[in-house]
């Protein structure tokens, strides 16, 4: 029944499936990016109002269960990355993107739909993983992005310093030196286990290469909200993009709505 269809929902494999056909749409139907995004809000706004719960008009009142909680944010990625979305993109990029999309399993497509981000930090301990948002940025971390088609190493503006000064080799700091050879070890081991290897890349903040990870991040904290990153200090997006939490408060509206 109803229940059990609604128990058995399998949202990582929901999302690839999602994020096929949409590409299928998108060489086969639609000609404009924007077309295929309202098809895939459409998609999933059906989808929120059949298996939520929530009173009509009560924004508030909406519920999602786990077995589909992260499903609109895997949504929100997809319709920014590079299978939809084709600006700076060569054709040729365009279509090796969606082929290996379209051609791998499920824990694969869902790194290029969703990356992965991990962080380390002397203050924090060991590397964990972190939110794909501009907050997780941090002077004093080490972030690695994975996205399959990108390894992506990207120094805090403190910890580059440190980087650049050689400060391991001073013995008051030799410990620094293990801090550094974690996210490099294990950036070395995800370009040997994947084929086609990745493209490594190591950057630093406000650098220029650092594109390669702000592209990919939640832009939570824009030139918009540059109030609440507080200090009169520049903000790390300039974008018009919304943010995931916006995404989803009007996600909700539209699912209540009479």
């Amino acid at each position: 029944g109803f229940e059990s269809l609604k128990m058995g929902f399998d949202q990582e494999a929901a999302a690839v499936l999602m994020a096929r056909h949409a590409v299928y749409k998108i060489q086969s139907e639609y000609e404009f990016t924007m077309d295929i995004l309202r098809w895939l809000d459409r998609r999933l706004i059906m989808l929120v109002k059949m298996f939520a719960e929530y009173q009509k008009g009560n924004p508030e009142s909406f519920r999602l269960s786990d077995e589909f909680m992260y499903y609109p944010g895997f949504m929100f990625h997809l319709r920014r990355s590079n299978f939809l979305k084709v600006f700076n993109s060569t054709p040729d990029e365009t279509v090796f993107y969606r082929c290996f999309l379209l051609r791998e399993n499920v824990t694969n497509s869902l790194v290029m739909i969703q990356p992965t981000l991990m962080a380390y930090s002397l203050e924090e301990g060991a590397c964990q993983p972190v939110y794909l948002d501009v907050s997780s940025i941090s002077p004093n971390r080490i972030l690695l992005l994975d996205d399959f088609f990108h390894v992506v190493v990207f120094y805090g503006a403190t910890v580059h310093e440190w980087l650049t000064q050689e400060i391991w080799k001073q013995p008051d700091y030799a410990y620094l030196e293990e801090f550094f050879q974690g996210p490099q070890e294990d950036s070395k081991n995800l370009l040997e286990s994947r084929m086609p290897t990745p493209i490594f890349v190591s950057c630093a903040q406000n650098g220029s290469q650092s594109r390669f990870l702000m592209s990919k991040l939640n832009p939570s904290i824009t030139q918009n909200t540059v109030g609440q990153y507080g200090g009169g200090a520049a903000p790390p997006v300039f974008t018009d993009d919304v943010s995931l939490k916006v995404f989803l408060e009007h996600l909700k509206k539209l699912a209540v709505a009479e």
